[in-house]
């Protein structure tokens, strides 16, 4: 039986239940960091929180700018490509994905968070999967194309001009 979207996973989409994964992973991870004896990535805790503050900011800018490039009312309604959306399907997954996550690892300062923040990739690839096919039910053909010229999380590169 196919679920037809909600206004709630329209708006939220796998966000809500990725975020629970990530959590329930993350103190997994302390747990584990907790067990085992590594050392810190760094003992510079300035530089450390500096990589956090600025992961942080870039965090907030891709939001922000995700939010002004397809407003609320518009999500799940519209088939935005352009703004933050020309380069990443899902630009406020990545901000946190790409950015945050990877600075919060390297502010928890242990190899075991870095790991973490690696693994929660292709936990998140496999969770987005059910947005996208309710994209695709939406938009068709449309998002098909979208698909090919973007990525999920990451921009796809640029090879011969095109």
């Amino acid at each position: 039986m196919e679920m037809m979207p909600t206004n709630f996973s329209k708006l939220f989409g796998i966000g809500p239940v990725g975020l629970l994964i990530s959590l329930a992973l993350l103190f997994i991870a302390a747990w584990i960091n907790r067990q085992i004896d590594l050392p810190p990535i760094s003992n510079n805790q300035f530089l450390l929180s500096s990589i956090f503050f600025v992961s942080g900011l870039m965090t907030l800018v891709i939001i922000v700018w995700s939010f002004r490039s397809l407003p609320t009312a518009d999500r799940g309604n519209k088939l935005c490509t352009s703004g933050a959306f020309k380069y990443v399907r899902h630009p406020l997954y990545a901000a946190f994905l790409s950015v945050f996550d990877f600075g919060f690892a390297i502010y928890l300062n242990g190899y075991i968070f870095v790991l973490w923040a690696v693994l929660l990739h292709p936990i998140w690839h496999y969770l987005v999967k059910y947005e996208e096919r309710t994209m695709i039910d939406t938009f068709g053909e449309a998002y098909l194309e979208y698909q090919k010229r973007t990525g999920r999380f990451l921009p796809k590169l640029m090879i011969n001009g095109g």
